[in-house]
């Protein structure tokens, strides 16, 4: 979308019919870069160095190391089980499935998100990219597992966002700390926020605070259902997160997390979050019914707005459908930048407020499925 004096205008920017997973401009070249979902063709990069205008495929990088393996959990029905689900383990060679998510860092630095669970690194530029292996092999997930069929034990479960693959771990987000370039946050469905001081050489879990209220285990380390999470880029020490269980914030560097739901207001159940860039109490929410009803709450759609980080929420429903409201709002598609705030759903419309969320106009109807929103 374009803004053409008053109006906002649609323009294709490329890669028509093709599943576009997520969209972003890297701050420090220009570059766009889009992560494409070709289906029979599988998962590629895409980049454009004139504003969309023209594209170049870039996908031979992004792939599996031979020997790399992962610990896939695959549930079924099972009536006679506590939780009415039964797993089959098994060690299962990696292949890509899917491009979740794209972060920028200085001096050349590309670091992309996938689904099963790797982070793929370049140093120049996107050119090349290498698997983080101390991240792939740490021990939450079972450690080194190129050795074969050994035995071993993971905490990082699947994601039904797999659709059709192995049930299998997903990076969807990626920060990039403001303050310091070398600090790393990861957020992992389903493992939880997991965090590197020193630029991908180690990694360490970051879900002090985090509940599993649908676990036997509701305070366990790993295995967090987190759906997103977000920086404020001028006060980084606040870090806002959408959660399986519940809405998520934190004033110390993802040191510790605050539960901040309001299940009563419907400030609950949901997957984005996106933070205002310069007051990091203030954030922004599209709430969805619940997992197994994914629609908006009663039929009305509103976006949660807060200033004082969580203390209150404001329901901001005005120019937004309050009848017969099927939209439900993905990870990657709620935006804002200088007071605007944008969010696209999964029946195809766009919203746009231009006043931090008091109104909102419909800048678009009857797109495909939207998985990515962002302001370039």
């Amino acid at each position: 979308m374009e803004r053409v004096g008053s109006q906002w205008v649609a323009k294709l920017a490329g890669h028509a019919g093709t599943g576009v997973n997520f969209v972003a401009r890297d701050p420090y070249t220009g570059r766009l870069w889009a992560l494409l979902g070709h289906g029979h063709w599988g998962a590629k990069l895409s980049v454009s160095d004139d504003g969309g205008a023209t594209w170049a495929d870039n996908a031979a990088q992004i792939r599996y190391p031979e020997g790399a393996r992962f610990i896939a959990q695959d549930m079924y029905e099972d009536a006679g089980s506590e939780f009415g689900v039964g797993v089959n383990i098994s060690t299962k060679p990696a292949t890509l499935q899917e491009l979740w998510v794209i972060g920028f860092g200085p001096g050349g630095r590309v670091l992309v998100g996938t689904i099963p669970g790797g982070l793929f690194e370049s140093h120049d530029g996107g050119a090349t990219f290498a698997l983080n292996r101390p991240l792939w092999d740490h021990e939450s997930r079972g450690g080194d597992l190129t050795s074969g069929e050994a035995e071993r034990e993971t905490q990082w479960f699947g994601t039904p966002a797999s659709e059709g693959g192995d049930f299998a771990a997903g990076i969807h987000s990626i920060v990039v700390d403001s303050a310091n370039p070398e600090r790393l946050l990861l957020a992992v469905s389903t493992a939880g926020v997991i965090e590197s001081a020193d630029g991908g050489r180690t990694w360490r879990s970051r879900n002090k605070g985090m509940r599993k209220d649908h676990s036997p285990e509701p305070e366990a380390e790993w295995g967090h259902d987190t759906h997103y999470i977000e920086q404020c880029q001028h006060q980084p020490q606040h870090i806002w997160q959408q959660n399986h269980a519940g809405v998520y914030y934190s004033n110390d560097g993802a040191e510790s997390w605050q539960k901040v739901s309001v299940p009563e207001q419907g400030v609950h159940f949901g997957f984005p979050v996106t933070v205002d860039a310069h007051e990091g109490r203030r954030a922004w929410l599209v709430p969805a019914r619940g997992d197994n009803q994914r629609t908006a709450i009663d039929g009305g759609l509103f976006v949660a707005r807060t200033d004082d980080g969580g203390q209150s929420w404001t329901q901001q429903r005005k120019g937004l459908p309050q009848g017969n409201a099927w939209d439900v709002v993905y990870r990657h598609a709620l935006a804002n930048d200088a007071g605007c705030v944008a969010f696209g759903s999964t029946t195809g419309n766009l919203y746009v407020s231009e006043d931090g969320g008091e109104s909102w106009t419909t800048v678009g109807n009857n797109f495909p499925p939207i998985y990515s929103v962002r302001f370039g």
